[in-house]
Parts: C-alpha cells; structure tokens; sequence
C-alpha cells in the first residue's frame, strides 16, 4: 500500500496543534506496518532555520496559481522510521515567522499560499514516480486536493488514488471572497456551487474537502457524533450529514515515549503501576516549586495544563475557584491565552495565595512536573475534538476531571464505586455547578487511598497508544482499495 500524506504541519518540523502529533506520528505508525508512506509539508522558515539534514530534491517545478505561473523547489528530508518527508519550497509563501499568521492576525494571502501547496504536493507523485493508492489530507489547508484529484490531477500516477480527508476541529473552515476561487485552478462552473465549495455566497476549503473525499475521518467517535448537530457542527452539520456515511470517527494516538512516567527525565521521582511512590515525591516537589501550602501534600492538589481559551472552560474554573478552595484542595494552572483570561486568573489567584498559583506562559518541562505532581487534572471543555492532555493524566496517574465532550468523553470513564471500574469524573452540562459536583465526587472519593489507588491504576493500565489507532486506520484504507477494484 502506497500513502501520501498532505498536511500544514507535522511533528517534529512544525507545529501549532494536535494535527501536527497526528501528521507526525500517523506515518510513523503505518511505516512500522509495512507501507510505503510519504508526507507532504510546506518549507516553512522554521523548518529551514532548524533543520539541517535537508537535500534538494527537485527544482523549479512550474505551479499553476489561477493566471500566475510559479515555481516550487522540493526538498527531502526525513522523519522516524525513515518516512520520506517532501518540503515545498516557495520564499514568497513561507519564508514567514509564522505558519499561518503573526500578532496582526492570519495572513491576508493564506488561500494562495495553500492553494499553492496542495498543487505543488500533487506535482511530486509524477515527478518521483510514485503512485499513491491513497492521499490522505489535513484540514483546510488541504480542502482543495480531493477535488484536484477529481479534476485537472487525474492523470496517469493519480488516476486510481482515492482521498481521506481529516478534520481536526470544524472550527476553522478556511473562508475566502467568492472572487478569489480562481486561485483554486479548478473551473467555476464545476466547482463553485452549493454543492460545491460554495459556503453562504463565500469560498470554504472545509468543506470543499469535506464534500469532495472519498472518506472523511475526525479525531475521536464522539466528536463524529457531535459534528452532526448545530451545537457542534459550526455550520458545517448540514454538510456532514449529507456525507454522513463516509464519516469516520477515529480517535488519535499518544506517543508515550515523550510523555512516559517511568523514563521522564523532567520529573524528580520516576514510578509505574506496579510501583506509585515516586509520585507522592513529584507532588512534594510540585507543592514546593510553585509555593503552595506544604499541608496540600495530603490534600487534593489539582492542576490544568492547557490553551487559555474559552474553549477549553476556563471560565468554569474560573467560577469554581472558590468552591475548590472551600473542598480544602489546590489548584495549579500552567498555560497562556488571552489578555482578558491572564487578568481573570490573576484575580482569582489573589484571593487564595496559598492554594492556587499560576504560570501565564508555556513550560514543556514545568508541563511534565505538574501532570506527574498533581492528583488531578481539569478538563472541562466547551468542546474538545480529542485531546491529548487526559491520555498522559492517565498514564501518570493522574485522574481526569472532564467534561462529557468529543475525545474526553471517549477516553474518560466515570468510576463506579461497586464495580471499580472507571478512571476519572464527568459531567455533562456546561455549567460550573456541573464542574464543582465532580470535582466534589472526586475529592470525596481522594479520602479513601485504597479506592483512590484503585482509579489511578484503572488510568495507567490503559493503552492509547498509536499502535491501536492505526489499525482503525488500515481497516479504512483497505476498504478504499476494495473501491478501487
């Protein structure tokens, strides 16, 4: 089986979110089972600034942009497993500080700038002669190739290969100006309809992507779900529905060898299942690095890792605060946002100097202390296509509190005191009161350490490890291939 993977970003060359972890550790995992994978990325200025071990490939390949002839340069370089990587060079396009933006806000010429890209990836198969049975693209930034495959690209090394297509959040639709679509190199009259990447009188490469494949995929079985209905769908459930028997719920993987308690070499005390005491020593360090109460070693201490965004129910903890503090338990937020949440935060946080303590800004290593040091960790999301965050909780023994949405609800399961089953607390409504109740349950639950002991372990033993997910992944791409014949 032959895959070409297309993505804005990837891990470890570029990266602004979880399509990068997919994109990176998607091929990865599909190498190690036999199939000849390649990937995609634009040559971003981060990229060539970093890297070194990069071969020019192919030069001056003509790229058609509407009435412009442009010119790509293709480099080579490699991930894990020694998965090709093909890196589209044009200065013009990104030789930027950013992927798709800076501090004025995204880049006015983002629609050329991967409308480029999408072209200049489908030039590679002919000119390398490779032959994908497969594309598999990422978000909007990769919107037009399923219809490119469908229209000027179904030539010779293309004429077989059918299309997935990924959404990892529906939130961003890569809306243009209707006037702009001829930068697409696809006829108007074709294309440009309401059937078509016509979205309310504008462009949307979403849902040209989500319309055009020939499967589509999401990060996670409820978010599949909730996609579907207008509460989630963003405006896009309309069109969702329509290919609803394509869609696939898939949830990511985790690459436990970066996040892995036994071997993290960020944490004070390493530990395992079979042996948790290490973790009472990261919490000891925890409570002393951030200056919280020494009497917390005994008591809850909970902790967020995240985004500072509305999205991820900030403002739910926000008004818990106070509640949390009254459980006897503390509260450690490691993140960075808005101007707005910072100075909420801060607010918050004056009134309980002893019990709860921020860090407005991002810390990978202070990140690892606090998911080993805390007992919980809070994750009331708004909406949540995935996550990653409460994959590692659970693997570090650290219980997750979550909200019922997208990847948490698929991965959290709320603990039953009569069964022992269980590894977290959920609640449903996007209400505080909802928050506080589970996290009530689960401090009452904190006083008894042998059933403590019992859902922290109920969260280590699980596995989300790629090694599962890509099997769910070669079930849909061997039922395209069926197609084919």
């Amino acid at each position: 089986m032959k895959i070409l993977f297309i993505s804005p970003e990837a891990v470890p060359f570029a990266k602004t979110g979880g399509l990068a972890d997919v994109a990176g550790a998607l091929p990865v995992a599909l190498k190690k089972l036999g199939v000849d994978v390649r990937v995609a990325l634009p040559f971003y200025q981060a990229i060539r600034d970093r890297y070194t071990n990069i071969s020019p490939l192919l030069h001056e390949i003509s790229i058609r942009l509407g009435s412009q002839s442009l010119r790509a340069d293709i480099f080579e370089t490699h991930m894990q497993e020694k998965v090709p990587v093909y890196l589209i060079g044009h200065d013009a396009f990104y030789d930027r500080p950013g992927l798709y933006g800076d501090a004025k806000g995204d880049y006015p010429d983002n629609l050329e700038r991967f409308s480029f890209f999408c072209h200049a990836s489908l030039c590679i198969p002919e000119a390398i002669s490779f032959s994908p049975d497969i594309v598999h693209c990422h978000d909007w930034q990769t919107g037009l190739v399923a219809a490119l495959i469908k229209g000027g690209y179904r030539h010779s090394y293309l004429q077989r290969t059918m299309s997935v297509f990924t959404v990892h959040n529906v939130g961003y639709q890569g809306i243009f100006p209707p006037e702009k679509f001829s930068v697409a190199g696809l006829p108007l009259s074709d294309f440009f309809h309401i059937e078509g990447f016509e979205y309310w009188g504008k462009l949307s490469l979403l849902k040209g992507g989500i319309i055009y494949s020939d499967a589509i995929t999401t990060v996670s079985r409820k978010y599949a779900e909730e996609i579907l209905t207008p509460e989630y769908g963003m405006g896009m459930e309309g069109v969702f529905l329509k290919r609803k028997d394509v869609l696939h719920g898939i949830l990511n993987g985790v690459e436990y060898e970066h996040w892995n308690h036994e071997t993290d070499t960020f944490i004070p005390s390493n530990y395992n299942h079979k042996n948790i005491r290490g973790k009472k020593d990261c919490k000891r360090d925890l409570i002393t690095e951030t200056g919280l109460d020494p009497s917390m070693l005994n008591r809850p201490l909970l902790s967020m890792v995240t985004r500072l965004d509305t999205q991820k129910g900030i403002d739910l903890v926000i008004a818990a605060a106070d509640n949390i503090v009254q459980m006897d338990a503390a509260l450690v937020i490691l993140g960075k946002g808005s101007h707005d949440l910072h100075e909420r935060l801060v607010q918050t946080a004056m009134r309980h100097p002893d019990r709860i303590k921020l860090k407005l800004d991002f810390d990978e290593c202070l990140a690892h202390r606090i998911m080993a040091g805390s007992d919980m960790i809070l994750i009331p999301s708004r909406y949540e296509p995935c996550g990653l965050t409460q994959m590692y909780a659970l693997k570090y023994g650290t219980v997750p509190v979550v909200r019922t949405t997208g990847g948490l609800d698929d991965t959290v399961s709320e603990f039953d005191a009569k069964t022992g089953r269980g590894n977290g607390f959920k609640f449903v409504p996007y209400r505080s009161d909802a928050l506080v109740s589970a996290i009530k349950r689960a401090c009452d639950f904190f006083s008894d350490t042998s059933t403590w002991h019992t859902i922290m372990l109920n969260g280590m033993k699980a596995d989300f490890s790629w090694d599962r997910s890509v099997k769910e992944y070669m079930k849909l791409y061997n039922s395209l291939l069926l197609e084919q014949d």
